[in-house]
């Protein structure tokens, strides 16, 4: 890898990314041939910035929150000449990130990107829509929606728990139907979560076993949930164990593709962005992208 390019959001939450711009690009050139900076201005610059430099460069960098990457994403996994992508954090959880084992400090994930360790990481997809970390409808779609901005600044993953709680009270259950290669459901349902990556809101998520290599989805259905429940799920993710085990308000399985129809439609959440509603079909795409490792126990 030679030649680089960051495109960088100046308007990411993280000020210790954007004070380092110039820091960060001195201790790229010590270690690349050739580095240029991009900032984003407006919406969708992210992406005509992909489409413009995808093949010029041998590595694009992501600097900026989850918001920012999955704007990148979403432009260069359809491509068919794919750079090395990799992510700086710029923003308040930064999950796929934090999947990959980088550094939360931008200083020192550009450490980590300048050993050039790389693996091929598989992306999920969903229509016409790519996600790294995960998608979702019913309780993990309302409680971002539940999140109040200055809450988020102050008391950044924190806050998620939060409005779990507050939306946990509120949530009425929606008629869910699946068809899978492994499994069907047809019933109840609070919430469904299919997972890719290790993290959602900056807390490892309900899938402690999930792999990014490993050219499946996890799949989770709660039916039924309470402040009780809740909080009791919260602890076996915290001790690392499937939640879904021995719980008849829990359904887990994994798949490789899934049609999904809700009754009423659902907002469906990708990666924290919400852009359309069910019904979707949502699948695998195995070692689809190249990316930066950090200090991540691939096998």
């Amino acid at each position: 890898m030679k030649r680089v390019a960051v495109i960088v959001n100046p308007n990411a939450g993280n000020k210790k990314l954007i004070n380092s711009i110039e820091q960060i690009e001195k201790m790229l050139l010590s270690a690349f041939d050739e580095v240029t900076i991009h900032p984003t201005e407006k919406e969708g610059d992210g992406a005509r910035l992909v489409e413009k430099l995808a093949n010029h460069v041998d590595l694009l960098i992501g600097a900026g929150g989850d918001g920012t990457i999955f704007e990148l994403i979403n432009a260069l996994a359809p491509l068919e000449k794919r750079p090395v992508f990799a992510i700086i954090p710029g923003g308040t959880c930064n999950d796929f990130s934090r999947t990959l084992g980088i550094n939360q400090n931008p200083i020192k994930a550009v450490e980590q990107i300048m050993e050039k360790r790389t693996e091929k990481v598989d992306v999920g997809k969903s229509d016409n829509q790519y996600f790294l970390n995960f998608w979702g409808i019913g309780l993990v779609s309302k409680v971002s929606d539940n999140i109040d901005n200055g809450t988020k600044q102050l008391l950044g993953k924190l806050s998620y728990y939060i409005s779990a709680g507050q939306t946990v009270m509120e949530e009425e259950p929606f008629q869910l139907t699946i068809e899978s290669e492994t499994q069907s459901y047809e019933g109840d349902a609070v919430m469904l979560l299919i997972g890719n990556g290790s993290f959602l809101g900056g807390i490892q998520s309900f899938f402690p076993s999930s792999s990014i290599q490993d050219g499946e989805l996890d799949v989770l259905i709660i039916k039924q949930t309470s402040i009780a429940q809740l909080w009791t799920w919260m602890q076996t993710r915290l001790q690392k164990e499937l939640p879904a085990e021995g719980n008849d308000e829990l359904i887990y399985f994994r798949a490789k593709k899934l049609r999904i129809e809700a009754t009423p439609n659902q907002e469906i959440d990708t990666d924290g962005e919400k852009t359309y509603h069910t019904p979707s079909t949502v699948s695998i795409l195995p070692g689809h992208l190249e990316v930066v490792i950090g200090d991540y126990p691939f096998e």
